[in-house]
């Protein structure tokens, strides 16, 4: 590795007591990361006492308060910026208070980032699932966002760029070019805003799956797991009411749903409706082993299908309405055409 290249890594942390710790020190480990900013968003629990308390373990730690939000930022866009400005580091790597990155992942972003010549590199995590409605809902998620945006190296033609904030590994110079997370103050998707301005100016992006990577548990309860996806699916999935629809019509088994009532009387056509649904998780069963995900996941096919859809509805509704909740906080959002 060229010592000249080092890496400060910035991490938004808004009342993140239970998983900031696991974060900090998993990046602190890594040798191509010279310092570790954490900027608290003006957490109400015991995050900044947690993170004192990790400062002589964690020499790398710099603990910055972010003070109060101005007027047309997100919360996590303004924590992100303040840390950029701080940083030594000539490589940024945004990244998330729950997640856990593994040993020799730094090294290998900035190898990867030199082979493809990408000025960004961004990892889809491995997901961490431990409830039935993680395990419903978030393969679900990920398969569709794996449908939509392809891993890789990104087509210079292409409308569409994406990256995940959860690992985004950006050269300095051109986070500075593109206007830094202030060029996407208001964004609730800051990660793909960033990537899409920085396709935009000509700059290389590499997408990959991050297995190998880094790790999250995205929510630890219910509630927070709704308040996320409907914040973010609206936006993810086209922001406009007929992409909405498109998928609404693409994943729910229209068909053999309907064909069950009437097959309490018509028996032959609950048997094709079943048949049907067994060739729905059957297919399902496939794109969670191409997405890495484990294949028992089709035993949450239906719950995964009606949280998707419900959440998706009730995405659309919040953007139609002009806010969206996140921590505590109201932002203001646009909703797409027809």
């Amino acid at each position: 590795m060229n010592p000249s290249i080092n890496v400060s890594a910035i991490v938004p942390a808004r009342n993140e007591e239970e998983t900031i710790a696991a974060a900090v020190t998993s990046l602190a480990a890594q040798p191509e990361i010279a310092e570790v900013i954490v900027v608290n968003d003006q957490s109400t629990d015991r995050t900044a006492e947690v993170l004192r308390s990790l400062s002589a373990s964690a020499p790398k730690l710099r603990l910055l308060e972010s003070g109060a939000l101005p007027p047309g930022w997100v919360g996590k866009n303004h924590a992100l910026s303040q840390g950029a400005a701080a940083a030594k580091g000539n490589w940024l790597l945004f990244t998330d208070a729950d997640a856990v990155h593994l040993p020799g992942s730094a090294g290998r972003a900035l190898e990867t980032a030199a082979k493809w010549d990408a000025a960004v590199v961004s990892y889809s995590p491995e997901q961490v699932m431990r409830t039935w409605w993680e395990k419903a809902l978030i393969p679900f998620v990920y398969t569709r966002l794996a449908h939509r945006f392809l891993y890789g190296l990104s087509d210079p033609h292409s409308s569409t760029a994406v990256a995940n904030g959860q690992y985004l590994l950006i050269r300095k110079d051109a986070y500075q070019a593109i206007g830094g997370h202030a060029g996407v103050a208001g964004e609730v998707l800051e990660d793909v805003a960033l990537a899409r301005r920085a396709r935009q100016a000509g700059y290389q992006l590499y997408f990959a799956p991050g297995n190998s990577v880094v790790r999250v548990r995205m929510y630890r309860t219910f509630a927070a797991m709704w308040e996320g996806w409907t914040k973010n699916l609206y936006p993810l999935m086209g922001g406009t009411r007929s992409a909405v629809w498109a998928e609404l019509r693409s994943v729910v088994p229209w068909i053999p749903l309907l064909m069950l009532p009437p097959g309490v009387i018509y028996h032959v056509l609950a048997w094709v409706g079943l048949l049907l649904l067994a060739g729905r998780h059957a297919v399902y069963a496939g794109v969670l082993r191409r997405n890495r995900f484990p294949v028992s996941g089709i035993l949450y096919y239906m719950p995964g299908v009606a949280l998707y859809a419900g959440a998706l509805v009730v995405s659309a509704r919040r953007y139609a309405r002009g806010t969206v909740s996140w921590k505590g906080r109201e932002y203001p959002v646009r909703i797409g055409g027809s």
